[in-house]
């Protein structure tokens, strides 16, 4: 659970009202959108513990594309998550640092804003290539930072403003809204983008089917894990976001400045300009810490494609301590290039589509399998089947359709970086026998429990 929260409980849920405020104009709807997103991401939870059970491996959705549908989607899906991961990566190594700058009272230069984010991803690099369970136990302490900062915050919000629960009935419809475009206000596009904008707070829920091969007893620890996280950060993310609109009036949250959160201005409301270099420090320990369980997590993904053959057979090899080295040490250095250049913000903003895209394929995989290969092995089954992977399946296709209405332009770029991976699979593919659906199910060995 302590990797879920790690990875999930990141910047997203301290920046991100702003611009749901705006796309869907009154409190209720944005408490709406994270209660659907949630409940979305739960139904996935439900789905993916089936399948993870069924396929411990490391690579997670990999194995169960791969088994459904073949080693091409598998493929595009592995090609796809590692471009949108190092760029993520890059992305919030630079917001670290941002957060850092605002602790420090605005103090660092430029030349150390481009390169104190490369040191932490090298800094991260060299904590991934370390056990399995030094890498758990570190991402444990950084949870308990990071609940605790959601919590001081509706708090202070609830116990010391002078705000009230009135503000939930009024409108942000006509704030300023900086950066948000007109095709995202409003509408079925604008919850949409809403709902978009909430699943960037909860991505990284799926994170630890890629972990599978390395978790003890997985059918029964992986879909415990995935729900019981879901539940717990569902609530605290509801939380602390109708303590925003306590404090805060609608208005108010919609006309903040881009470079301001919402919880450093709740935290300004009640405790006053000081606290908000605090809230600075915890933020920037939160945004690393999503950092550092991104490129634990992405490293085996190269290691699953090396395992299938559809990647140079290095990535899938381990070192003393059982990690995949090569697979972490290539990725962040793509991300410390990314970083450095300061190219890669654009790709983070179509991540969720693209992901999304990916989540709804894996999820449809338990459809399929339970059909294609009924007898196999299912430690665990998605209760309330075939309901909830079909619920599943559609509000992900209504949520990715308002994406595409309200910002068409990153949806179709995302989904061109990942066509981008066809001609690298057909010269991988090239030299491997015909594909077996079976060998991509099972557990694997070589991979460390922790």
């Amino acid at each position: 659970m302590g990797v879920i929260i790690a990875n999930v409980v990141g910047t997203g849920v301290f920046m991100k009202a702003r611009v749901m405020i705006v796309n869907v104009g009154t409190p209720g709807l944005v408490l709406m959108a994270w209660l659907v997103a949630g409940l979305l991401t739960l139904a996935g939870s439900l789905v993916f513990g089936e399948l993870s059970a069924m396929a411990p491996r490391a690579g997670g959705q990999f194995n169960f594309i791969g088994a459904a549908y073949g080693r091409r989607l598998a493929f595009l899906f592995a090609w796809s998550r590692v471009i949108a991961t190092g760029g993520g990566v890059a992305a919030i190594a630079i917001l670290t640092v941002t957060f850092l700058n605002d602790a420090l009272g605005g103090t660092l230069t430029p030349e150390a804003l481009r390169l104190l984010p490369v040191g932490l991803i090298g800094v991260g690099m060299a904590l991934n290539l370390a056990s399995v369970r030094t890498t758990g136990l570190a991402a444990t302490l950084l949870t308990v930072v990071k609940i605790g900062a959601v919590l001081v915050i509706a708090g202070g919000s609830f116990l010391l403003s002078d705000g009230s629960l009135d503000h939930l009935a009024l409108s942000g419809a006509d704030g300023a809204g900086h950066g948000v475009p007109e095709s995202a206000r409003l509408g079925w596009a604008g919850f949409g983008a809403a709902m978009g904008a909430a699943l960037w707070g909860y991505n990284g829920w799926a994170i630890i089917t890629t972990l599978g091969g390395e978790v003890r007893d997985p059918g029964r620890v992986l879909p415990r894990a995935m729900v019981f996280s879901t539940l717990l950060v569902m609530g605290l993310y509801l939380l602390v976001n109708v303590a925003y609109f306590h404090a805060l009036t609608p208005r108010e949250i919609a006309d903040l400045p881009v470079e301001l959160s919402v919880a450093g201005a709740t935290v300004t409301r009640f405790a006053g300009r000081g606290a908000t270099s605090v809230l600075a420090v915890v933020l920037t320990v939160s945004a690393y810490a999503t950092m550092h369980v991104s490129l634990l997590v992405a490293a085996r993904v190269p290691f699953a494609m090396a395992r299938q053959g559809l990647a140079p057979a290095a990535f899938g090899k381990l070192n003393s301590q059982q990690v995949p080295a090569l697979s972490v040490i290539v990725l962040a250095a793509a991300a410390a290039i990314l970083a450095f250049t300061g190219t890669f913000d654009s790709l983070t903003d179509l991540t969720i589509f693209v992901l999304w895209v990916f989540f709804g394929l894996a999820g449809s995989t338990v459809l399929v399998l339970r059909r294609r290969l009924p007898d196999a092995p299912r430690p665990y089954c998605v209760p309330g089947y075939p309901v909830v992977p079909l619920v599943f399946l559609a509000v992900t296709l209504f949520m990715l359709g308002g994406m595409i209405v309200s910002t068409p332009g990153r949806c179709l770029m995302g989904m061109g970086l990942v066509a981008l991976g066809l001609p690298l699979y057909s010269l991988r593919a090239r030299t491997l026998p015909a594909d077996d659906p079976q060998a991509w199910l099972g557990s694997e060995d070589g991979v460390q429990a922790p």
